[in-house]
């Protein structure tokens, strides 16, 4: 009989080709968005893909020395959406993260565009996961960013999937299908009018089982909320969701304490764990080989409303 063989073990040895060859294109769109835009800017939430990015970033225009750290400044600061329902822990990973890295980071708050008059919302524990296209598109005017990079992979949802690596977006913000430019190998083309910008999406191509053979390679640090731990949740329409001060047990719900982690971060109103004891990147590893659903079909409540949410935020200006 074989001897049992655990996922630290099989990690050094599998074929890391396609990480590279995945790598390498990622740095390429990486250093087009820099060299063909005016004003550019990283999306950085702290969740696993933004960190990703990041670290891709670094390795395309940073010096490793040699104790392994990445010198020298990005080209472009990083931007993020404070819906003010984040997750604690998130937020302060992000803000450590960015402290660490020396990089200019500039938020845009959703507080803020309430207070503007902007945003109103039905009452204060609606879902603001919606309402942050509006800050997003504010903080675009305000800064005069003409590129966005972001974390977005195709095979998260079906609308995404539709997506280029360069994704066109008009003078609203929005994202017209239609309207998408064609990309031939690695010809793309960026012209924009002003007011019109772009969402560029170095890991496009990726997966979620790439990204956590990348995070596992390369030892990105990543909130621990993405590794299991104990918290309290309640059961509901087959989602695990998290105790939150706006997140409530509704009438007749019982609050359990159960072993999670998170496959993605997000608004706390929208965002569920799943069980799991998965402890480290290699675990996670392990257990991504065996789902079927993806991170956004699993965990997101906001794209449960329909077939076509994911779209018609999108359409909006949305991520």
């Amino acid at each position: 009989m074989n001897a049992r063989t655990s996922v630290e073990q099989l990690l050094p040895s599998l074929d890391q080709q396609h990480l590279d060859h995945l790598e390498e294109e990622a740095i390429f769109i990486l250093r087009e968005v820099a060299a063909t835009f005016e004003r550019p800017a990283l999306l950085f939430s702290g969740g696993k893909d933004s960190c990703v990015v990041l670290r891709l970033a670094e390795k395309a225009f940073k010096q490793r020395n040699a104790n392994g750290v990445y010198e020298g400044q990005l080209p472009f600061p990083l931007l993020h959406v404070d819906t003010g329902h984040n997750f604690p822990e998130v937020i302060a990973f992000r803000d450590q993260r960015v402290a660490e890295m020396g990089e200019r980071l500039v938020v845009g708050h959703l507080d803020d565009s309430i207070a503007r008059g902007t945003i109103r919302l039905a009452h204060p524990l609606e879902s603001r996961n919606g309402h942050q296209t509006v800050t997003l598109l504010e903080a675009i005017e305000e800064h005069r960013f003409d590129a966005l990079i972001g974390g977005a992979r195709r095979d998260e949802e079906k609308a995404r999937a539709k997506e280029r690596i360069f994704s066109h977006r008009d003078t609203f913000g929005q994202w017209q299908p239609k309207e998408q430019r064609p990309e031939l190998w690695t010809l793309f083309n960026t012209r924009h009018r002003p007011g019109e910008h772009f969402r560029a999406f170095p890991i496009s191509n990726w997966t979620e089982l790439d990204v956590w053979l990348y995070i596992a390679r390369e030892n990105i640090p990543l909130p621990p909320m993405y590794y299991a731990h104990q918290r309290s949740v309640m059961r509901r329409k087959g989602l695990l969701v998290p105790l939150t001060d706006v997140t409530p047990p509704l009438q007749g719900e019982t609050v359990e304490q159960v072993t999670v982690r998170f496959r993605t971060v997000g608004d706390m109103t929208c965002t569920c764990p799943v069980e799991s004891d998965a402890a480290n990147a290699a675990d996670v590893v392990a257990e991504t080989l065996t789902v079927t659903v993806s991170e956004r079909g699993a965990t997101r409540m906001d794209d449960r409303t329909s077939d076509s949410s994911m779209e018609r935020r999108k359409k909006e200006g949305y991520f």
